[in-house]
């Protein structure tokens, strides 16, 4: 564990790494992902997974209202975020940080943070949202990849 961890991610403001157990089991292991008591959990609106390509580059997008926490269950995704809210301590800052099994933790993120996604794993990988309020186009927004200028390539 946390081979991948890059501390960049926790110094943006409201967001949070929560370490995540797996639970060793014969024929199969449990990994968990949130439960109503932790820390990051702000109520539940929907859950759903997103696949990213092996290179491929999801980016960007923030929510208005809806929190995100982000689970990598399979493969590995490399996540950055970028902080735009003008009051904010972090402001004008990038995180990054790669998330899989072998560094399992859930990533939870406030409204109005940029978020874009890579898959850095060979295979196609999954990630899980687990969101406070269910998806709306109308409180989200997008932009381009060259809209907020940050280097992707990644050098495995």
């Amino acid at each position: 564990m946390g081979m991948y961890l890059n501390s960049d991610i926790s110094k943006i403001d409201g967001v949070m790494l929560s370490p995540l157990k797996v639970i060793k089991v014969s024929g199969g292991d449990v990994f968990r992902a949130i439960k109503n008591d932790d820390s990051g959990y702000c109520g539940f609106g929907e859950a759903y997974f997103s696949t990213v390509h092996s290179g491929a580059v999801k980016a960007w997008k923030r929510h208005r209202e809806m929190t995100l926490n982000l689970v990598v269950p399979s493969g590995r995704i490399r996540f950055v975020v970028y902080d735009d809210r003008q009051n904010s301590g972090s402001y004008g800052r990038f995180g990054e940080i790669i998330l899989s099994i072998d560094n399992y933790y859930r990533l939870t993120l406030p409204p109005m943070l940029w978020v874009g996604f890579q898959g850095v794993s060979e295979h196609t990988s999954m990630l899980l949202n687990i969101a406070n309020i269910q998806h709306r186009e109308s409180e989200a927004e997008r932009k381009e990849l060259n809209e907020i200028n940050y280097d992707w390539e990644f050098v495995r």
